[in-house]
């Protein structure tokens, strides 16, 4: 999953001119092909087609009065790699991705890595691997503890959302027996055109795996996935279960709309949002291979959502962001606002396998790739009728954990984070305001590392005999993502996700893959499935060479940037505000993941949708709406 990959270089063109778009008096199609098509105003201007631009789009013109443009880097693409579930990751084409590299990473051997995020319309709801999961409650909330008592950011505050945000139909009831699922239908809603489908076919020894959990102790089960609660559990996938293909963006909130009042183009580069003063007016971009450079105004607001990546890129290129960033990239600072492309955080990924010798459970997901006879059967039910198991895309269980279950270590770990210099672990010279919201994160983190709330640990089951990935929920180091000075317009952000630079993220980490082996080796419920340790191997025990594996293997992502436009306070280096205003401009929103504050303990698309559909309406309503 976290394999690098080679990406094309590919070299923008610099703006040299400025033409105006002009008003059109018929609509011929909502997706234009050319600049000179883009009215001359529009009421919302969205920066970004992906999970989020579409969702918001496809709110604010359901009135069919209120105009909005989406502007699109990527192309629009039909292709079947898109569109295809088995297995879940062959919508991560180059094609569909953007060619960024992390810089050299201190901590891992200067090794860097690549930044897989969509880039095509849909964004990276287009490519991920399609596993439709939740945080916990105590994620949210934790959003809204860093405003206070009363935020409408908390557990409550979201769910309405997660319920508009998709259409959950569930599991056939066949399936549902055969493998003990279960669900419950009031954590979701069923209006969304994005679905949570489920596969038509179950492994069995996927159902056996969870079982094994019982084996140790303190591990819940909870009834559904999205019941906000950490545990051991079956969850959805973004798929539309009546063609057995991914449900993602596009699908759910801009194909078959055709609305005069919502149009868009792809392939369109923004240069920078335009302002008057400190009032965002309008946006720039540059459309495929062009010069030229097209301005459209904003009515009523600007709604940047260009993901974790390129939205406080944009910003800093349109002069807001800290002060010193700017200057060093010849920019002038409109508004100095530090925290824009700081507190980056990703999930880290290691490699922790271990296989079973004698898991005589069939068919089994290995079976798929040696038994002739079951691929055969699994090739003709596919053509026949698309069902089994190649309606799997990388599977539907899994272990999200809190860390007293894990670690006895709990209490100490986390009085070390309380008693940390934590502006020790920040790059040197770091915002005074940005070094107080990383210290609450912190304690935050130090009071759920004690309880049973929040989950740090991940592992998903493939219902076969080997396991291999392990994910770190909740990592303690801050990354950054700010404009290239040598290049600031030209070239891609310098993302810097600090790997391991707060070194209690080792020791949590060791932690982590110490209790898989216990897990795997030490469990009367795995025993009888003879199970072996692949990686890192017996011959890693002491601190020192779990660290060192750490080390030489780690991936810093798991592809779920966020947290670069965090929704905080301004005085503990907040971007945006509760209602994802912009500080200190008017007119400006930010509607994606870089507003997370810190990463729920799960997949980030599925909370990207809530943001969205709560946003839609704080913008259209000035207010949260309970639905």
């Amino acid at each position: 999953m976290h394999q690098l990959l080679s990406l094309a270089v590919k070299t923008l063109i610099l703006t040299r001119h400025v033409c105006l778009a002009f008003p059109r008096d018929i609509h011929a199609s909502q997706t234009l092909s050319r600049a000179q098509d883009v009215d001359s105003a529009y009421d919302y201007v969205i920066i970004g087609g992906g999970t989020a631009g579409l969702t918001v789009a496809d709110r604010l013109t359901e009135d069919g009065k209120t105009t909005v443009l989406v502007i699109e880097y990527g192309q629009l693409s039909d292709s079947a790699l898109i569109k295809t579930v088995q297995g879940g990751f062959s919508g991560m084409d180059t094609q569909f991705l953007y060619d960024i590299n992390s810089v050299p990473q201190v901590n891992l051997k200067n090794r860097t890595t690549a930044v897989l995020i969509g880039k095509v319309l849909g964004g990276s709801s287009a490519v991920n691997a399609m596993m439709t999961v939740r945080g916990t409650s105590e994620d949210y909330d934790r959003w809204g503890s860093f405003f206070g008592n009363h935020s409408h950011w908390s557990w409550q505050g979201l769910l309405p959302y997660f319920k508009r945000a998709l259409n959950f139909v569930p599991p056939n009831a066949d399936v549902t027996k055969e493998s003990n699922i279960t669900y419950e239908k009031s954590f979701w809603g069923g209006t969304s055109g994005v679905y949570a489908g489920w596969p038509s076919f179950q492994y069995p020894a996927t159902a056996a795996q969870i079982s094994a959990f019982k084996g140790i102790p303190g591990v819940e089960f909870p009834v559904d996935s999205g019941s906000g609660k950490p545990g051991v559990y079956w969850y959805p996938t973004f798929m539309d279960p009546k063609l057995v293909e991914r449900s993602y963006s596009r699908t759910g909130h801009y194909d078959g709309k055709n609305r005069s009042n919502y149009d868009l183009i792809t392939e369109s580069k923004v240069t920078r949002i335009i302002l008057n003063g400190t009032t965002a007016t309008g946006v720039s971009f540059v459309h495929g291979s062009a010069e030229v450079e097209t301005v459209v105004n904003a009515r009523k607001e600007v709604i940047l959502a260009a993901g974790g990546i390129h939205s406080p890129q944009i910003l800093q290129l349109s002069g807001i962001g800290p002060s010193k960033v700017l200057a060093a990239a010849q920019i002038n600072t409109v508004v100095d606002l530090p925290g824009v492309g700081q507190n980056f955080q990703d999930h880290p990924m290691l490699q922790s396998m271990y296989q079973y010798r004698n898991l005589k459970l069939r068919p089994s997901g290995d079976d798929l790739f040696s038994n002739a006879t079951f691929i055969n059967w699994a090739s003709t039910v596919w053509a026949s009728n698309r069902t089994g198991p190649y309606s799997i895309a990388t599977g539907n269980a899994a272990a999200w954990l809190p860390f007293p279950v894990v670690s006895s270590k709990s209490a100490d770990i986390a009085a070390q984070l309380l008693a940390q210099d934590h502006a020790s672990t920040l790059p040197a010279g770091t915002d005074p305001t940005v070094v107080a919201g990383y210290r609450a994160q912190m304690q935050s983190y130090a009071s759920a590392l004690r309880g049973n709330g929040t989950a740090f640990y991940n592992s998903v089951f493939t219902g076969g005999s080997s396991s291999g990935i392990l994910v770190d929920l909740h990592p303690l180091s801050r990354g950054s993502v700010n404009i290239d000075p040598a290049d600031p317009q030209g070239r891609e952000p310098l993302v810097d996700y600090r790997a391991l630079s707060n070194p209690l993220d080792v020791v949590i980490m060791t932690e982590l893959m110490r209790f898989s082996r216990r897990f795997y080796m030490n469990n009367t419920l795995t025993k009888g499935w003879s199970p072996v340790e692949i990686i890192p191997g017996n011959k890693v025990v002491s601190d020192r060479e779990f660290a060192d594996y750490i080390v030489d293997s780690l991936s810093p992502t798991e592809y779920h940037p966020v947290g670069t436009c965090a929704m905080m306070p301004r005085e503990m280096g907040g971007v945006v505000d509760e209602e994802l205003k912009v500080y200190g401009v008017k007119n400006l929103r930010v509607v994606d993941g870089s507003i997370m504050p810190t990463l729920p303990g799960g997949n980030t698309c599925q909370t990207v949708y809530a943001i969205a559909e709560k946003a839609a309406d704080l913008i259209r309503f000035g207010a949260p709406v309970v639905v």
